[in-house]
């Protein structure tokens, strides 16, 4: 399921957390799939059209596929890919016996391909496919020590958009609010500083991200301005499912902020947009089940409770 974050208790209160954590990296809305969303630049692949992150079985052999028609580089990165592939399904040994196979060619490899590698590598060691437990200090270690290096290749290539993505993938080794915000703030100044589109492009995923470590550190009026902020830039561009979820960010603080006239408002229309779209989402159901509870309300809470169960089986 596709929701926009799981519940946990803060405080003695059932909270919300969003599962897409740090922008929803490796996944599926939105930093995943604006990484994949870039053309290539050594070549004529563009790997957006390829990917499809809601199915890493297609997008493998769409990158099957390319690669049967690409040399050098293009190969190179396109095998990156297909690792990535299998990191997304939890198949992290495979992903990292393909990136093994590369390992030859790494030292004649230009900076992006240098970069993918490393960026690949470190997410089979740490990234938001793994469980918590699989989180030792050893993964971690190997994963910073690969963001490292891909950092590195990113901006010795001046590849501002890859630099974000290094940058943004450390909240997963050092994933303490205050180290993640940390990482956050480093990458939505590359961001703002950046004339490359790709790199402009990751703004509205940094901002969640630094919105996140934000209310994660209790500074919800903070957090409402990153996220609120977020929302503009999903508006501008054409992913309506991304706006839906970024916007949900906003009603989840400013229940926290005890703004629950403005929650519900926003929890209501989410939950309109869903059902025109086909897509009722048990995150927005549980958040009006809570707003609801708040004001009293049992029986439009139990109501919403009863959607959230359903939605999510």
């Amino acid at each position: 399921r596709t929701g926009m974050g799981p519940a946990s208790v803060r405080n003695g209160e059932l909270a919300r957390r969003p599962s897409r954590r740090w922008a929803w990296v490796a996944g599926r809305l939105l930093a995943a799939a604006l990484v994949a969303g870039t053309p290539w630049r050594a070549g004529a692949i563009e790997l957006g059209a390829l990917w499809d992150f809601d199915d890493p079985a297609r997008s493998e052999q769409r990158l099957r596929d390319a690669l049967g028609h690409a040399t050098g580089d293009d190969a190179f990165v396109l095998r990156t890919q297909i690792a990535r592939t299998f990191g997304l399904r939890g198949d992290f040994a495979t992903a990292q016996d393909t990136l093994r196979g590369l390992e030859p060619l790494l030292p004649a490899a230009g900076d992006e391909a240098r970069a993918r590698y490393w960026l690949e590598l470190g997410r089979t060691y740490a990234s938001a496919a793994h469980a918590p437990s699989s989180q030792t200090p050893e993964t971690k270690a190997r994963a910073r020590a690969a963001y490292d290096q891909a950092l590195q290749a990113a901006r010795h290539g001046r590849l501002d958009d890859l630099t974000v993505d290094a940058l943004h993938m450390f909240a997963f080794v050092d994933t303490a609010p205050a180290e993640r915000l940390r990482w956050g703030l480093r990458a939505l100044a590359v961001v703002q500083s950046s004339t490359q589109p790709s790199a402009q492009r990751w703004e509205a995923s940094i901002r969640n991200n630094v919105g996140e470590a934000l209310y994660d550190l209790g500074r919800y009026d903070e957090a409402l301005a990153q996220f609120e902020q977020a929302v503009v830039l999903r508006e501008r561009a054409t992913n309506p499912r991304a706006t839906r979820a970024a916007a949900w960010m906003v009603g989840w603080t400013l229940r926290a902020l005890q703004r629950t006239d403005e929650a519900l408002a926003i929890q209501r229309r989410l939950e309109q947009e869903n059902d025109a779209a086909g897509t009722p989402d048990a995150d927005v159901f549980e958040e009006l089940e809570l707003l609801y509870r708040t004001r009293g309300d049992e029986v439009l809470a139990t109501h919403y409770a009863a959607l959230k169960l359903a939605a999510q089986h």
